[in-house]
């Protein structure tokens, strides 16, 4: 007797490759993705093919999520060691002279057939390296592995600062420091360096009035990098010059009120009072325009986000996978915050594009390789249990 089989549907062929994929955190991501989508359509209204352009970036970026979110983490951990190598190797060539490309007196691009630039690779690097190491010495983890994990992250923190790219360097730090603290470092080493912050915080700004006046020169940072944290202390010092992005971007916020003046209506977006509006200063247009009702919702879509990328990160069945989704997911919380500080004036103006709303073709790729690793250790925690 013969047997009958029948051919699967094409529906049967693809549910493999889409089963274990998490729902909550697929739907907050569209719902900014939706969000993002809306406001640049706005801001890049007269921005050229900015628009077109953003929705192009966020394909891409959907592909490489598709992409990454197939791989096991078992095989992400295996990437770990030559991702860092190549990517600090990267950032080595980029600084020997003549092969870097500089532009604006910052050396941060390198031709390789295309230009890319290195330091974005170690943003998912560092902490992949770090969440490897911590998984090879699991049951066994002493201080000196802590000491080695940090040398491990300062290594890509110090090359990149001499770029020089400050913002990129600390959120390359904030990813590695991330994976080292949820690895169990001690509250007894985490909140004196707190406390410090604290102090150091606070005397800058007693200080300010001060240390800004001309001709005083600050150890460490370059005198560019000192004029933007004066600026941030009293923006008005240099209204039409270095004070300029933050005065405008808090005008744009405080203009919109509680409900905003309404899609396509933002007059400082659309009379381009705002620098960057479709970049880094992205979120002053759209408060301006949605008002803090739309921001409440951009913060519920962040604050989703976060909670179900820890809630998978919690449930990950490996010391790796677990480091690793922690990371990714924080990671995502300081490049929000952070973008959010700069355009309110709380934090100093550094290049952090608002995920899923700043136009960018490298940061909408590099999104998508996270919510990818986020959506792999989902799915291989949902396989194991099928």
């Amino acid at each position: 007797m013969n047997a009958v089989f029948e051919r699967p549907s094409p529906w049967q062929r693809l549910r493999p490759v889409f089963m274990g994929f998490d729902g909550p955190l697929t739907v907050a991501m569209l719902l900014l993705a939706a969000l993002g989508l809306v406001t640049m359509y706005s801001a890049g209204f007269d921005h050229g093919t900015r628009f077109v352009d953003h929705g192009r970036n966020m394909l891409i970026a959907l592909a490489v999520l598709f992409v990454v979110a197939q791989v096991p983490p078992q095989k992400l951990q295996r990437l770990a060691v030559p991702l860092y190598v190549v990517g600090v190797l990267l950032l080595v060539v980029t600084a020997l002279p003549g092969l870097g490309i500089t532009k604006k007196g910052a050396t941060r691009w390198l031709n390789v057939g295309i230009v890319i630039q290195p330091s974005e690779i170690l943003k998912i690097a560092a902490p992949l390296m770090l969440a490897w190491w911590f998984q090879k010495r699991e049951g066994v983890l002493r201080v000196a592995d802590f000491v080695i994990a940090g040398a491990l992250l300062m290594l890509p923190v110090v090359l990149v600062a001499r770029q020089p790219d400050l913002g990129t360097s600390l959120l390359i730090l904030f990813g590695g420091v991330y994976v080292i603290f949820f690895a169990g470092l001690s509250w007894r080493l985490v909140l004196p360096l707190l406390l410090l912050a604290a102090i150091g915080i606070t005397a800058l700004v007693l200080a300010g009035p001060s240390i800004c006046e001309p001709g005083v020169r600050w150890p460490v940072l370059r005198e560019y990098q000192q004029h933007r944290v004066c600026t941030l202390l009293d923006p008005t010092r240099d209204p039409l010059g270095k004070g300029f992005h933050i005065i405008q971007g808090m005008i744009a916020i405080g203009s919109g009120g509680l409900t905003g003046k309404g899609f396509m209506s933002g007059t400082q977006t659309h009379l381009e009072f705002i620098p960057e509006r479709t970049t880094d200063f992205i979120f002053a247009a759209f408060c301006e325009e949605f008002g803090m009702a739309g921001a409440a919702l951009l913060f519920a879509g962040f604050l989703f986000l976060i909670f179900r990328g820890l809630m998978i990160a919690a449930e990950a069945p490996t010391v790796f996978s677990r480091l690793l989704a922690a990371a990714v997911t924080m990671s995502l919380f300081s490049y929000a915050f952070v973008n959010m500080g700069m355009v309110s004036g709380i934090l100093p103006v550094v290049g952090v594009p608002l995920p899923f709303i700043s136009y960018g073709g490298t940061a909408m790729v590099s999104l998508g390789l996270a919510i990818g690793i986020l959506m792999s250790v989902a799915r291989s925690r949902r396989l194991m249990q099928s």
